[in-house]
């Protein structure tokens, strides 16, 4: 929780000196659905619980104040885009016109649980209303989804702003309504208590004038914009007098803070690949490193979209040269790399100790309103790579710098290829972090957020399908861990040590007991699954332990994942995830961890109608390797 703690001192300490307001339109807490997406760098990745549990933590960490009432706020967060936003700009279909069509299945299994998670735990000051419509309905009009469940299902202490120019779209684009006045009131009877754009201060006075619209709605509105505003201290005299008046510029970019940037920078890199013996590197050995690629010395691309201004910058280059010895060819002119320059790189491999290839996308690939086609490294990033692992004197790393999942097949396949790290979009410390894990100054602990599918299956599945769940019939796959079982590149939690980490399981339950009342319908007939709320979910629960232990000699971070496969009843996913825990252990050394599991939060599916259900019969529990199942009966 430190990152959004610190974002958002900087971020009083900026609005104090005048750069800044006080309300900020993060977390984007959308599910990262299909690989092709270009805003899926933006999120937390393809799993509910995790994007829930980000989202939640996140918020808190921003908004928490140290006033002695908790209703107050150090910066308002707002969980966005709500909801099933997940198409931006692909074939020809954009976000402005798409028409998201989810069963409510997948609609409270996957797309859902973030933002309720954020409002409900996190209790988030704002939700964004999204471009798309779902099942044929603007989301920003739509007064089930608003109204009906973030206001009065989860109970929104805050207000729903739109996405930007949201109801222009809805009326100029989408062709909702006949005229702007109706558009403007069916968004604010909706919900809608703010539009980030003209629309609503244009036409809301036209629609109180023909009766579309009350003056007590837009009071209500206003009433939610001006609390929000209150709970952040406005109306209450001279700031610099009130707590966080003193943070100013002294308090922006401190050592602290960018150690953090650094660290968080270290604990996200993923180790993806790595031959026996490669990686880490030690200084004495490798006196000299070709660095190649086009992302090998590049700033900007390493903070991703919707960025900040950095403190300073280390880039990969930078961050290995501070090591030992390098030597630099880009390789390529940019990451689209339409005609690779190999000579020249060729020929800094071919007498190095080793090479280390800096590769991969940056926001001319995929962004807000850009969205991939295929998964391959861009034009000739392949060619330059396996023409590098040919000539190469030493061991090669290839680094994959990017939001989304890469079909690098060929590369991992190639044995010349001695290592892959995937670094993301790493923030302004991110050549630092890549070189402290390349040289063994830190030990690599991320895991992959998302799975990596190859080529053949975004040939055949299109963006616009939002099935979570596959289709036999028609040979759909279905999407994410939970669902798909074909072929990956690289698998959702994957990630590699220096050190290697072996679990035991101490304490697990053989069966669960759930109390139903004596006169329940499912003792005298045949149930698959009880409701997952009610009496008899009050305290029913159990804990698994675990023995984790380091057996290498380097200390190192490692996060234990606790999944959960349900019997297969309403179409349920083949494995979801319940519970992870990140643990530093010293070199040879073991400790425990503890799962607590409420039966009815974490085991429970979600039915054909959107009802959260607990399944009878075996369940099976998943850690690392480990399996233990559990029958869970009435």
């Amino acid at each position: 929780n430190e990152m959004p703690q610190v974002v958002s001192n900087e971020a009083r300490a900026m609005y104090n000196v005048g750069v800044a307001g006080l309300t900020y339109w993060s977390p984007n807490v959308n599910i990262f659905r299909d690989p092709r997406w270009g805003r899926g760098q933006e999120t937390p990745g393809e799993d509910p619980l995790l994007a829930s549990k980000y989202g939640s933590s996140y918020v808190r960490g921003l908004q928490q104040s140290d006033d002695a009432d908790p209703n107050k706020l150090k910066v308002a967060a707002c969980c966005k885009h709500y909801t099933a936003y997940d198409v931006d700009n692909w074939k020809g279909v954009d976000r402005y016109h798409f028409d998201a069509k989810v069963s409510q299945q997948d609609l409270d299994d996957t797309y859902q649980p973030p933002f309720k998670s954020c409002v409900v735990d996190g209790n988030v000051a704002s939700v964004m209303c999204s471009y798309n419509k779902v099942n044929g309905k603007p989301t920003c009009a739509d007064p089930d989804l608003l109204s009906g469940v973030i206001r009065g299902d989860w109970k929104l202490n805050g207000y729903i702003v739109t996405d930007c120019d949201s109801i222009d779209v809805m009326y100029n684009s989408q062709h909702y309504t006949k005229s702007p006045e109706e558009s403007a009131a069916q968004s604010i009877l909706a919900g809608v208590d703010l539009d980030c754009g003209y629309f609503l201060s244009k036409h809301t006075q036209g629609a109180v004038d023909k009766g579309l619209v009350k003056e007590s709605d837009i009071d209500r509105a206003i009433s939610n914009n001006f609390a929000t505003l209150m709970r952040l201290g406005f109306f209450d005299g001279n700031p610099s007098k009130k707590l966080y008046g003193n943070l100013g510029a002294k308090d922006v970019c401190t050592p602290e803070n960018q150690e953090l940037a650094l660290d968080a920078a270290r604990q996200g890199i993923v180790l993806l690949k790595n031959n026996p013996g490669c990686l880490p590197f030690s200084a004495t050995n490798i006196k000299s490193l070709a660095v190649i690629g086009p992302n090998a010395n590049v700033t900007k691309t390493m903070i991703g979209n919707y960025e900040g201004i950095p403190c300073k910058y280390t880039t990969p280059l930078q961050g290995l040269s501070a090591y030992t010895s390098t030597t630099y060819q880009p390789g390529c002119s940019n990451v689209a790399c339409a005609t690779a320059q190999i000579d020249e790189a060729k020929q800094i491999a071919s007498t190095a100790d080793a090479t280390v290839l800096i590769m991969g996308a940056d926001q001319s690939i995929e962004a807000e309103s850009r969205d991939r086609v295929d998964l391959y490294l861009p034009g000739q990033q392949p060619l330059l790579i396996s023409e590098i692992a040919n000539v190469s004197k030493g061991p090669v790393i290839l680094v994959i710098m990017s939001g989304g999942g890469m079909d690098i097949t060929f590369a991992k396949n190639n044995d010349k290829i001695s290592s892959i790290l995937w670094v993301g979009y790493p923030g302004q410390a991110g050549g630092a972090a890549l070189a402290d894990i390349t040289f063994g100054a830190y030990n690599p602990c991320g895991r992959l957020p998302m799975t990596w599918y190859p080529q053949a299956y975004v040939d055949k599945v299109p963006m616009t399908n939002m099935n979570m769940r596959p289709d036999p019939a028609t040979g759909y796959p279905g999407r994410s861990y939970r669902f798909y079982t074909g072929n990956t590149v690289f698998s959702f939690g994957d990630g590699l040590s220096y050190s290697d980490f072996t679990h035991h399981l101490v304490k697990a339950p053989t069966q669960v007991s759930i109390p139903l009342q004596e006169d329940h319908v499912c003792h005298s007939s045949s149930c698959k699954s009880v409701d997952a709320l009610g009496e008899h979910c009050k305290d029913l629960g159990f804990d698994v332990h675990l023995k984790v232990r380091n057996n290498g000699s380097l200390g190192g971070r490692h996060t234990v994942f606790l999944f959960s496969s349900p019997p297969s009843i309403h179409k349920s996913p083949k494995k979801h995830l319940i519970g992870f825990e990140k643990v530093f252990l010293h070199g040879n050394t073991e400790d425990k961890v503890v799962f607590k599991v409420d039966a009815c939060k974490h085991l429970s599916l979600v039915d054909e109608e959107g009802n959260r259900k607990v399944a009878l019969g075996v369940h099976q529990l998943h850690i690392g390797n480990l399996k233990q199942s559990f029958n869970v009966r009435i």
